[in-house]
C-alpha cells in the first residue's frame, strides 16, 4: 500500500495547493457543455469517498468512463479514490467461500473494476498501477470456480482489468505478471469460464508469450510449457462441438508464438492436435491472418519433422 497514490484532491480548497489538470472530454459539443461534463465528473470521483454516495458514483462514472480521456489522472491524483475502489473490492472476499456473492454486489464490484481498467489502461498511470501491486487483489476473484453469472461476471471484468495492461506492448508489465500467479490463474479460468472469459483469458496468455521475457519464461520448464499445451489442447477439443472463430485465433496465435521457440516447437511436434493438422476447422477460419498464422504453424512444425526425417537418413546411411 506504500506505493498508492499520495494525498492530492480535486481543488485548492480541499488540498491548499494546485489543482491536478482539467478533465479533458473527448465527446464534441460547446465549452460549457463539456464544461458541464466535467464538473460532474469530478464531483463524481470525489462522491467515491463517501459510502453513502459511493454506489451511484460507481455506476455513473462506470458508465463515463470512456468519454473523459484523463478519467484516469484524477481517480488515481484524487485524494482516498483509488483507497476507496480497494475497500470496494476486498468487502467482498468474505463471499467467495462458500460462493454467496449477490447479482447485486457483484454488478457493484465490477463497476469499480471497470474504473480500475480505465488506470490500468492510461499510460501516465499504467506503471503507477503495477509499482502498487493492485492486480494482486483481483487475483481471488480470478480463483472462483462458481459459474453462476454473478461469478462469470466477477472474473470478466477482472480479466479485462490484467487484459488492459498487457494490451499495450510493454516487458515492465509482462516481468511483473510473471513474478505472481497470472498463468496457472489465466489456465483455469481457460478450463472453466464462459467463452467470452475464456477468449480473453487466452488473450492474456497470447500477449504474455509474445513478448520474449513470456516465452522465455514458459519454455523454461517442462511443467510450464506441458500445463500451457494441455489447457489448448482441451479448448481445441471442445471448440469441435461449440465452435469461437474468436477464441480459436488466439489459441492458433498462442501455439504459433510457441513455435517459435526450437525447443517447444520440437515439443509441439507431438501434442499439437491433430484437428488443427487435418483441416477440421477450415470451415470456421474466414480471417485469412488466422489462417496464415495456421499455415505458420503447421509449416514451423512440419520443418521439425523434416529435420527429423533427415537426421534419421543420415543416421541410417552412416550406420550401414
Amino acid at each position: 500500500m506504500s506505493n498508492l497514490p499520495q494525498p492530492h484532491c480535486l481543488a485548492p480548497a480541499f488540498s491548499g495547493g494546485a489543482a491536478p489538470p482539467p478533465l479533458s472530454s473527448a465527446a464534441g459539443g460547446g465549452q460549457p457543455v463539456r464544461d458541464r461534463k466535467i464538473a460532474s465528473a469530478e464531483q463524481l470521483v470525489l462522491d467515491l469517498c463517501d459510502p453513502d454516495l459511493r454506489e451511484n458514483a460507481l455506476g455513473e462514472l462506470s458508465k463515463k468512463r470512456e468519454i473523459f480521456q484523463d478519467l484516469a489522472p484524477l481517480l488515481w491524483n484524487t485524494y482516498g479514490t483509488i483507497a476507496a475502489l480497494l475497500q470496494e473490492i476486498v468487502s467482498i472476499y468474505p463471499f467467495l467461500s462458500p460462493p454467496t456473492l449477490s447479482p447485486g454486489a457483484s454488478n457493484r464490484v465490477c463497476n469499480a473494476l471497470a474504473l480500475l481498467q480505465c488506470v490500468a489502461s492510461h499510460p501516465d498511470t499504467r506503471i503507477l498501477f503495477l509499482n502498487a501491486h493492485i492486480p494482486l487483489y483481483l487475483y481471488p476473484f480470478l480463483n472462483t470456480t462458481s459459474k453462476t453469472k454473478p461469478f462469470e461476471y466477477l472474473r470478466l471484468t477482472s480479466l479485462g482489468v490484467i487484459g488492459a495492461l498487457v494490451k499495450v506492448d510493454d516487458t515492465e508489465v509482462i516481468s511483473f505478471l510473471l513474478q505472481t500467479e497470472i498463468i496457472p490463474l489465466c489456465l483455469r479460468t481457460m478450463e472453466m469460464g464462459s467463452e467470452l472469459s475464456k477468449t480473453v483469458a487466452t488473450f492474456i496468455v497470447q500477449k504474455i508469450l509474445l513478448d520474449d521475457v513470456g516465452l522465455r519464461y514458459i519454455c523454461a520448464t517442462a511443467e510450464r510449457f506441458y500445463a500451457v499445451g494441455q489447457v489448448l489442447g482441451s479448448m481445441v477439443t471442445s471448440l469441435a462441438e461449440q465452435p469461437s472463430t474468436r477464441l480459436l485465433k488466439h489459441i492458433i496465435r498462442c501455439y504459433l508464438r510457441l513455435s517459435e521457440h526450437p525447443r517447444a516447437c520440437g515439443n509441439l511436434n507431438n501434442c499439437l492436435p491433430n484437428m488443427l493438422k487435418d483441416g477440421s476447422f477450415n470451415n470456421y477460419i474466414d480471417d485469412p491472418t488466422t489462417r496464415h498464422w495456421l499455415q505458420q504453424l503447421l509449416h514451423n512444425v512440419g520443418g521439425i519433422n523434416r529435420v527429423a526425417n533427415l537426421q534419421g537418413g543420415l543416421d541410417h546411411i552412416i550406420g550401414s
